[in-house]
């Protein structure tokens, strides 16, 4: 087989490939075999139809279109690998010279395949790069923030005889009429005033009113049926409340933690405090490095990718004709496939390698995620072909924890941040590596459902 590439645009090639009769011989009589055992000819079994008795029969034409159709597949994969092509989308294949259309023709099968690639591009040294994040201080309002958190969770509802405030929580039967029909109606639903969780002005409403108290607000309805359509809505409180706090003293700490002292709970809690905000430098670095970088460097994305997965989403949620909403996640389909390609290219110019172990930790979460027991979840997306996509998330993830290990990250103030313990450290990827190589007993059952039995030692 010969291939040849054309550069027709940065982000698309066009792929001229042809096939030797001889490489296309097995599709041939493969396709003989199969139309065998579905045609019906007497004096002969199924599955034994001779193939001049075919020809007679269906049409060599029809054998060779049958062969075509199954092995395009596999010669167009053969010249993406040949030349070294990274698809993004799916081919539109042109078959130009079809052989074999008579008894003795042995001539080529030509195609042409035009589809959009992964753009080249160069990134920059990173040994020469620094962001900057924000420093690591811990304030007293942090930690009364979260002991306030603490102590909502240890509190009590107590009903009070006054119009209700921001916070309190109010019992309140609804009713929703649209032109004097009633829509909707709920009783005894307890809603926290400034939750927001409703119905947009609820909140102002019910400010103010105390138990027995009605009023009635007008707003559009957030579900069922007539969603979005404007609704008059009749509120009362029923009842109201307030939570109750304990005291911060010993006694709630021990109540509420494994402390005796309540300066023993504050430390831990500003310890806490202090590694989320920790945290947080690594995911500021992350994301200041991808800004960074896609900045310095032009990311062409193909057009078509783009517009398949915005027709996708917008299809999905039924908007098909919103064209503010279009512009909106156009822009953002196009910022998330930049990415993906930047992360691509990283993850290949760092050698990037995806060991089994940080596959199957990554598939666990996300199993969890979505409330799926992990074997059940990590064979779904085998049947579905997904894994190979798993591999090349976790690659790129992988790729950026890399890159902030070569990177300069400072605070304000120019300090060296470290972030070793969120990214890791090329000695424990070097270790992680030579025990995925050395032999063990270990497996577990999910490695077999992911790369496959016969293949994991070599996928790892």
């Amino acid at each position: 087989m010969k291939s040849a590439v054309e550069t027709l645009e940065p982000t698309k090639v066009k792929l001229s490939v042809e096939v030797t009769y001889a490489e296309l011989k097995p599709s041939i009589d493969h396709a003989y075999q199969h139309i065998a055992e579905q045609v019906t000819v007497p004096g002969f079994r199924k599955g034994k139809v001779p193939p001049r008795i075919i020809d007679q029969r269906v049409g060599r034409p029809a054998v060779i279109e049958h062969a075509v159709n199954e092995g395009l597949s596999s010669f167009y994969a053969d010249a993406v690998r040949e030349n070294s092509l990274r698809p993004m989308g799916q081919p539109e294949v042109e078959v130009t010279k079809v052989p074999g259309l008579t008894a003795g023709d042995e001539g080529e099968l030509h195609f042409t395949a035009e589809v959009e690639v992964r753009p080249e591009i160069t990134l920059p040294e990173l040994d020469g790069l620094s962001v900057t994040v924000d420093d690591v201080e811990v304030t007293d309002e942090d930690v009364d923030v979260r002991l306030d958190a603490l102590r909502e969770r240890f509190g009590s509802l107590v009903g009070v005889d006054r119009p209700a405030a921001s916070g309190d929580f109010v019992v309140i039967d609804l009713t929703a009429t649209i032109d004097g029909e009633q829509i909707d109606q709920v009783s005894g639903t307890s809603y926290q005033i400034g939750s927001g969780n409703m119905l947009e002005g609820l909140d102002e409403a019910l400010v103010g009113l105390s138990t027995g108290e009605r009023t009635t607000f007008e707003t559009e309805l957030a579900g069922g049926d007539r969603k979005g359509e404007k609704a008059l809505v009749s509120v009362t409180a029923t009842g109201v409340k307030e939570r109750q706090l304990p005291e911060v003293d010993d006694e709630f700490a021990q109540l509420a933690s494994e402390f005796d002292t309540i300066d023993e709970l504050k430390a831990d809690l500003r310890e806490q405090a202090a590694r989320i905000k920790a945290s947080n430098q690594a995911v500021q670095a992350r994301d200041l490095l991808v800004e960074k970088l896609t900045t310095e460097v032009a990311i062409p994305v193909p057009a078509g990718v783009v517009e398949a997965e915005v027709h996708r989403h917008l299809e999905s949620e039924g908007r098909l004709e919103d064209d503010e909403h279009r512009a909106e996640v156009t822009e953002q389909a196009q910022t998330a496939l930049r990415n993906q390609i930047l992360l691509d290219t990283l993850a290949e110019k760092l050698d990037i390698k995806v060991s089994q172990s940080e596959l199957l930790d990554y598939l666990v979460s996300a199993s969890r995620q979505y409330g799926m027991d992990p074997n059940t979840f990590i064979t779904t997306l085998d049947q579905q072909g997904q894994i190979p996509a798993m591999v090349a998330e976790v690659a790129r993830s992988k790729a950026l924890a890399v890159s902030l290990r070569k990177v300069a990250v400072v605070d304000g103030s120019g300090a060296a941040v470290d972030l070793s313990e969120f990214i890791g450290s090329d000695d424990e990827d070097e270790a992680l590596e030579a025990a995925e190589q050395a032999p063990s007993d270990a497996a577990t059952d999910f490695s077999a459902v992911a790369f496959g039995e016969d293949s994991a030692d070599e996928k790892a």
